[in-house]
């Protein structure tokens, strides 16, 4: 990777911020474009308008809307389809969570329904298989979170708590945490019920995560600040706050491998980079200089999605406004600025490779090569933004809940496979 002052601006000091612009060859300057637009004929009519039907034709715009990449669609879904997990155990079931107030437990070979999680009061927002496959939860915004064994699709547990932000469950073992609205975070043993709850600072928890160590988890808060827990004892071990803290509501989180790092993500436009031993900032992420206050914070280009590559040394930040960043952890230099056409929901990185897959408003997955910057592939066929979305293992499959009534089952096709 090229570190050259050409294409970067380094960062210096731990916590002085300055933006970094991507000087990528693939981007082209206005006068390149005007060059460009100088031999096009935009087809002007006899009296010298231009029409929008030469740009987008009714025929081209209806193609568009009847293109379906999908190799299925499960539609039993009668509102919004807000949330969609994959079982690890196989990746061949999938959960999805609604508006409607439903959950339904599926086959992606065949969309076939296994179960139904039935008695939800609220919209369905969160749905997790275990880390064994063996139990699923599902919870929605009333805060009744239920769990059910697939093999018997039986209701094994259920209980009540306030408003729910989140749900997460242990990742070795069946214990199962959430996020909730007064910004105290659960966690039971399943199906005994055994409780614990890490004490909030009186307001909103809004992400959380358990390390890959099962000891620890990092919580996020609306107030910007975030905590590493320590399970077993049940107290904060450090507190991200003030200037070394988000200036706004956390949005994401993610955490590298070996639970040694974690990425945070905030409606304030930054990404923060937190060493989970020490609780020490190691850096910040800004595409647009990270400008916004606290007041301004509903204005500013918020993160809605950050993510570690597994091969190489690259960090992904996914913006409101479109933009896909692809930093050089190790410098911290920004590397490539993928541009979208509508908002970014979730980004996911492969498993075993340097692609990053994106879920947008404008109801498309696409794959990108964070080596290059460049798109690898896009995939169509929803009719309204996609909410959610998951990767199988083998990044062969992408399954996205959409606010079109539908989930889609998407078989990803590339050249090196």
């Amino acid at each position: 990777m090229d570190n050259s002052d050409e294409n970067s601006v380094q960062f210096h000091g731990d916590e002085e911020i300055i933006e970094v612009i991507d000087l990528n060859e693939t981007e082209q300057n206005p006068d390149d474009l005007a060059d460009e637009f100088e031999d096009v004929d935009v087809g002007e009519t006899e009296d010298g308008d231009d029409k929008q039907e030469d740009w987008d034709t009714d025929d081209e715009m209806e193609q568009e809307k009847e293109q379906d990449d999908s190799e299925l669609t499960f539609s039993k879904h009668t509102g919004s389809v807000f949330c969609v997990s994959l079982d690890p155990a196989t990746n061949s079931l999938a959960v999805t969570g609604g508006e409607d107030d439903k959950a339904y437990v599926w086959r992606v070979s065949d969309g076939e329904v296994l179960f139904e999680c039935t008695g939800h009061k609220d919209s369905v927002t969160s749905v997790l298989f275990s880390h064994d496959s063996s139990l699923v939860a599902t919870g929605d915004m009333s805060g009744l979170i239920k769990v059910w064994k697939v093999e018997t699709k039986q209701e094994v547990w259920s209980f009540e708590v306030g408003d729910l932000e989140w749900m997460e469950w242990h990742p070795c073992a069946p214990v199962l945490l959430a996020g909730m609205a007064d910004g105290n975070v659960w966690m039971w043993k399943i199906p005994g019920g055994d409780c614990k709850t890490l004490q909030g600072p009186g307001c909103q928890s809004t992400s959380g995560k358990v390390l890959p160590d099962g000891k620890r988890a990092v919580v996020g808060y609306e107030d910007g600040n975030v905590r590493l827990w320590d399970l077993k004892q049940g107290n904060a071990t450090h507190v991200i706050k003030g200037h070394d803290g988000h200036q706004g509501a956390l949005t994401c989180l993610a955490c590298n491998k070996d639970g040694s790092l974690v990425l945070t993500g905030s409606v304030d436009g930054r990404a923060k980079l937190i060493n989970t031993a020490t609780g020490k900032v190691l850096g910040v992420f800004s595409v647009d200089g990270g400008k916004a206050s606290q007041e301004d914070a509903e204005e500013t280009n918020s993160v809605e999605s950050v993510g570690f590559c597994n091969v190489l040394p690259l960090i992904a930040v996914a913006y409101l406004y479109g933009t896909l960043a692809i930093y050089d952890l190790s410098s911290q230099v920004l590397r490539h600025k993928c541009q979208h056409q509508a908002g970014i929901v979730k980004l996911q990185w492969e498993e075993s490779s340097s692609v990053v897959s994106t879920c947008c408003l404008d109801g498309a997955v696409r794959l990108w090569d964070a080596r290059s910057g460049t798109m690898v592939s896009e995939y169509r066929g929803h009719q309204a933004e996609i909410l959610d979305f998951t990767l199988n293992r083998e990044a062969s499959m992408a399954v996205t809940a959409s606010g079109d009534h539908q989930a889609k089952v998407f078989c990803l096709q590339r050249p090196d496979r």
